[in-house]
């Protein structure tokens, strides 16, 4: 969150916090930098071993939601900001549950010997693919006493990924529907939107394939605008073909615009129609059954989701509501039937996110499991 105090990072990291605040837990949020300039500050749009732009956005943003100075940030070079050294400590050493969502075990050998620990993968498909190949080299799995995944068909005989002989739990991206209540429908004239990184790491390779991001899967949609009565827009991030999404009449934004704080991501958000959106090439390719936390805030604000297939469409319901397509063809359906009953597709959105994403639903099973 502070390292990247953007509003739809702000946006994934609010959801599981207040979740488990919402359940009745005393939440920290701790964040570390491991590495030189790992903090991005928005003003500036430049990297900083200075957290301060972060901090200030995050502790706001915390305080508003009941949440107020249980925050706590380790600096690069070692400056700790938030809590005083005794105070992380005792942290770490009387904490019951520690939930990793992207530190891959930094903060494990600080905990105290009775935390149960669990981690909640948000890539699925790149992180089990990156540990095989790291094991290869010699390099353990990081140990956990429970797993989790977004992936929701990772273990299964149709995903294309190493279970690396581990359980993989499954739990959606969560959401909390009265942080994205239903709005009025949106007029016809809104866009199709979403927010997307072009490319947001170089291609990986795992036994002889390589792995692209959102820039190869949406080669083939470029034409998408041209084919369907319904306005189709990027908020993007990276440097993609410009000229090319103008011809074939794409509106676009810049993505630091529309996230640059966490209200103004609801905001793009409840001021589009639906969502359109590509997946990373890995979540597709190896039928991962991924699901965006970004569609998961459109559901739940009413507004129906077109998005690729990961495998998702066999784990939630789709038809109303939640679209999924796995080619050109297939998406202009997806388009061509929301437009056709848009009322009936923003209902069933909003009855999805509530129904299968809600996060004190999801955050409750990840906290009994791991505490069994």
């Amino acid at each position: 969150m502070i390292r990247y105090p953007l509003g739809g990072n702000l946006s994934w990291a609010l959801q599981t916090l207040l979740a488990l605040h919402q359940l009745g837990h005393e939440v920290w949020m701790i964040e570390r930098a491991d590495y030189e300039n790992a903090c991005f500050r928005p003003k500036l749009s430049d990297m900083s071993d200075d957290p301060a732009e972060g901090i200030l956005t995050v502790s706001g943003l915390l305080e508003r939601f009941g949440l107020k100075d249980r925050w706590v940030f380790l600096g690069y070079t070692g400056e700790l900001y938030g809590v005083s050294k005794r105070r992380l400590d005792e942290l770490l050493g009387s904490a019951d549950l520690f939930v990793d969502c992207g530190t891959h075990g930094a903060w494990i050998p600080y905990l105290g010997g009775d935390c149960r620990t669990v981690l909640v993968d948000g890539e699925p498909g790149m992180t089990q693919m990156r540990w095989s190949n790291l094991a290869k080299e010699g390099v353990p799995v990081p140990t956990y006493d429970c797993y989790f995944t977004n992936g929701s068909l990772l273990g299964s005989a149709e995903c294309q990924v190493p279970s690396l002989g581990i359980k993989w739990e499954h739990v959606f991206n969560p959401v909390l529907p009265n942080l994205y209540e239903m709005t009025p429908f949106a007029p016809a004239s809104a866009p199709y939107s979403t927010v997307m990184n072009w490319k947001s790491h170089k291609p990986f390779s795992y036994a002889g394939r390589e792995y692209g991001q959102k820039d190869v899967m949406f080669e083939q949609f470029f034409e998408l605008p041209t084919r369907v009565d319904a306005s189709l827009e990027v908020a993007i991030a990276g440097e993609p073909d410009r000229e090319r999404l103008v011809r074939n009449r794409w509106s676009m934004k810049k993505a630091a615009e529309v996230t640059s704080s966490y209200d103004a991501y609801g905001d793009y958000i409840r001021a589009s129609r639906a969502e359109f959106s590509v997946c990373k090439e890995v979540f597709a390719a190896a039928r991962t059954g991924w699901f965006s936390d970004r569609s998961a805030a459109y559901l739940a604000s009413g507004r129906p989701v077109v998005v690729q297939d990961t495998g998702v469409s066999e784990v939630l319901p789709v038809g109303e509501g939640l679209m999924t397509f796995s080619d050109f063809d297939s998406a202009v359906a997806a388009i061509e039937s929301i437009e056709a009953d848009y009322a009936r597709h923003a209902k069933a959105a909003r009855e999805i996110a509530v129904e299968y994403l809600d996060g004190r639903k999801l955050m409750n099973r990840v906290v009994e499991t791991a505490l069994r």
